[in-house]
């Protein structure tokens, strides 16, 4: 039985991330047990005693709190990055949309701006050639989609320091799709064991088309992003080859990456 951490960092917010983690867990990974810790609301942050840790969304900036939870949470990171450096034995981490973030500035990779629109829906993502080539993401389409709600976001990458360090960007924004400036990151693998997604790879359809179309919360994502955007983000939800592509191959291959992984001693390329 392998150990996983799921590092909540929804701050008592309701959502659809955690319940959707554990059900890929639950349904797919039973030779993995699993516990929550409440970093924001709680200041619970796991220790080292795990092989596997997955880093969820959240609300508001990134570093709101930070000098409550910043110091455990960072030293957790750099605890596990220095395992996997000093030990034979590896432990694994997917960060996931507000946990990206904290990641990238953590590791000094890119700016962290506020959006001029905040992201809400389903978009394209565009692959980087070490996306294609990279085990976890070669199985995804070019473009791809994914579930991404979010206000702010990691840009202009510190190329001296990603060449220095290893990170390879795995992808980037849609530039057809959104035509800013400075498009954001998207996912990135902080070192062979470390993976990070701006995205929501949890994200499966039945469960947001459930959520979404509750009456209340569809009059207020209206209200708030108008009525083409709700109604693209549910054209996009329904089709299969979109989110339901993403979601059934990116958590569980990651899942599936760590445990042959812990159960043979190999790292795939």
């Amino acid at each position: 039985m392998y150990k996983a951490a799921i590092v909540d960092m929804y701050d008592g917010t309701p959502n659809l991330g955690l319940a959707s983690i554990m059900h890929v867990l639950d349904r797919e990974f039973p030779q993995i047990s699993y516990e929550r810790f409440d970093v924001r609301a709680k200041g619970e942050v796991p220790d080292l005693d795990h092989d596997i840790y997955v880093f969820t969304g959240g609300p508001g900036h990134p570093l709101d709190g930070v000098e409550e939870w910043g110091a455990d949470l960072f030293g957790l990171i750099d605890g596990i990055r220095d395992h996997n450096k000093k030990q034979v034995s590896r432990k694994f981490v997917l960060f996931i949309c507000h946990s990206f973030q904290i990641a990238c500035h953590h590791f000094g990779i890119g700016e962290i701006t506020r959006r001029k629109k905040d992201s809400f829906g389903i978009y394209p993502v565009i692959k980087t050639e070490g996306g294609k080539r990279d085990a976890l993401f070669s199985f995804l389409p070019q473009p791809f989609y994914v579930a991404d709600f979010r206000s702010y976001q990691v840009v202009r990458p510190k190329k001296k320091q990603l060449a220095s360090s290893g990170v390879t960007i795995m992808a980037t924004e849609d530039p057809d799709h959104h035509r800013f400036k400075d498009l954001a990151l998207m996912a990135i693998r902080f070192t062979p064991e470390m993976y990070g997604v701006q995205f929501h790879p949890e994200a499966y359809p039945q469960g947001m088309e459930e959520y979404f179309t509750e009456k209340k919360r569809k009059k207020q994502i209206i209200k708030t992003h108008g009525h083409a955007v709700y109604e693209e983000m549910m054209f996009h939800l329904r089709d299969p080859i979109k989110i339901g592509l993403t979601h059934r191959r990116l958590l569980p291959g990651f899942l599936e990456f760590a445990t042959e992984y812990l159960s043979s001693g190999k790292i795939a390329s």
